[in-house]
């Protein structure tokens, strides 16, 4: 880090921050335009659900590998490299003939979601110096994960009434080209590589399989059940994921220090973004089912309904970043995470007859609550990281955040599923039956903010975060002063 902070820094936020917005776009926007890509491609709702479930494998099982990569080959280069994929693999997707070949395109685009989302916030830690305005970029780019989950929900179904579910993906490629032309005058890397060591291949192709196992079985638990594949599965993740530690254990360079895992600070963020992705992504869930099959909405109905979430969770955020500086991170955590789960609660007031206050209520509460979860568990997962170091530290809270997102979807779905097709032996026919499921699966959802809550309650600091780095690095040369350790010992 050199000692006078970039004079373009705030311009390098803005820039990386929409690069990150669309990254975060791209994981919703498909919830409202998934009917009208079945019906424009001729193929059932199984069918045209593995453009999600493709896109969230290969995001997920990459982040790690992706984030340790922008430290040793330079974030400018891994940012940049990713964003021009992103914009290939955008036009693939907006011009794909077969659901086949959209499935590919999005596994393409979740590939360069990977890539970019570590080597961006890496960028971001590098240029900010570290302290009081590091997190309020921090708490700026946490806001932004909120206001682009609930975005999606806006923007894709305005997009898909407006020109077509195919704009939905080509609206990143001018995005895209923008980012990359404005990306390579704007942007540099500051400091050196962590280590000139090779990556650990054996480690990554371990931890990346058992990523990928985990996610796919989550994914895949509503529609397919406890079945011997789910169980199978998940026993060869686990498997994989022994194998990764021991692999680690022995390794000169290991894929994740055990030094990183030590601050409960950065124990806490990430256990309060896994908490916040269950609950943000159950909920919307829950509710795009509900407005959907229940109510019968069209989608640019829904998305407009879903912009009251959005500005919340812009105000939640800003406010809460100035918050955490003033009076402490754990008690805007705690607060938020308790909004989360009061908005979830006042939506388990939903019924048949569409309950529009109810709807608006929920979301504002609940928006405003995730700006301030996403802004503190931002800044305390990523507080005092090394520069060096930065681009793993940013692929640890990305995976964070991605396995509980598809946590978040599988267990909401499946929960909705069963206690609605219960509901019908009882007397709850139709619509009834569908509701009383929702109404659970946003219980569900709120429950997760609730472990979010107790995450921050216990693990965040009373005061402002420390600052202290996680690592000793030499300032001269930018490598470690002590022994290398696995995470895994």
């Amino acid at each position: 880090m050199t000692d006078r902070p970039d004079p373009r820094r705030w311009q390098v936020l803005v820039l990386l921050g929409a690069a990150f917005f669309m990254t975060v776009l791209d994981s919703t926007i498909l919830l409202t335009a998934l009917p009208t890509i079945s019906a424009g491609l001729g193929v059932s709702a199984v069918g045209v659900q593995w453009t999600v479930t493709g896109y969230a494998l290969a995001f997920s099982g990459l982040l790690l590998c992706s984030g340790r990569l922008a430290d040793l080959l330079g974030r400018k280069r891994v940012f940049l490299a990713g964003m021009a994929l992103r914009v290939a693999a955008a036009l693939l997707c907006g011009l794909a003939p077969s659901v086949e070949f959209l499935v590919a395109a999005r596994a393409l685009q979740g590939i360069s979601a990977a890539v970019i989302a570590p080597a961006a916030l890496s960028l971001l830690m590098t240029t900010f110096p570290d302290g009081p305005e590091r997190n309020r970029a921090l708490g700026i780019w946490g806001g932004l994960g909120g206001v682009g989950a609930t975005s999606g929900l806006l923007l894709g179904g305005v997009i898909t009434e407006a020109f077509g579910w195919r704009w939905v993906f080509l609206i990143n490629v001018p995005v895209g080209l923008a980012v990359l032309a404005l990306g390579l005058g704007l942007l540099r890397d500051i400091g050196t590589p962590v280590s000139r060591r090779p990556l650990n291949l054996p480690g990554v192709l371990t931890s990346t399989t058992s990523l990928v196992l985990l996610v796919y079985a989550i994914v895949d638990l509503p529609t397919g059940g406890w079945t011997w594949r789910t169980v199978g599965t998940l026993a060869a993740s686990a498997a994989l994921m022994g194998l990764f530690c021991l692999l680690e254990s022995r390794s000169a360079a290991p894929l994740i220090p055990r030094r990183l895992l030590r601050s409960r600070t950065l124990l806490g963020g990430n256990a309060l973004v896994l908490a916040a992705g269950m609950a943000v992504d159950g909920m919307l869930i829950t509710l795009t089912g509900h407005v959907q099959l229940a109510l019968g909405w069209s989608a640019l109905r829904f998305g407009l309904v879903a912009a009251v979430m959005t500005v919340a969770s812009v105000v939640g955020g800003l406010v809460s970043q100035r918050l955490a500086l003033a009076v402490g991170l754990r008690r805007v955590a705690v607060t938020g995470a308790a909004l989360l789960a009061g908005g979830c609660l006042l939506l388990t007031q939903v019924s048949t007859a569409g309950s529009l206050g109810v709807l608006i209520a929920g979301q504002l509460v609940f928006g405003v609550g995730m700006g301030a979860a996403f802004v503190c568990a931002q800044i305390a997962a990523l507080d005092g990281a090394a520069d060096a170091d930065s681009g793993l530290a940013a692929g640890v809270v990305d995976t964070s955040f991605s396995i509980g997102t598809a946590l978040g979807v599988a267990v909401c779905t499946s929960v909705a599923a069963a206690v609605a097709g219960a509901a019908r032996p009882a007397g709850h026919l139709g619509d009834a039956g569908l509701v009383l499921g929702e109404q659970v699966g946003f219980g569900v959802a709120g429950g997760f903010a609730v472990l979010g809550l107790l995450a921050a309650l216990l693990l965040l600091p009373r005061g402002s975060v420390s600052g202290a780095p996680f690592f000793n690095i030499d300032s001269e040369s930018g490598r470690r002063a002590d022994p290398v350790e696995s995470p895994c010992r």
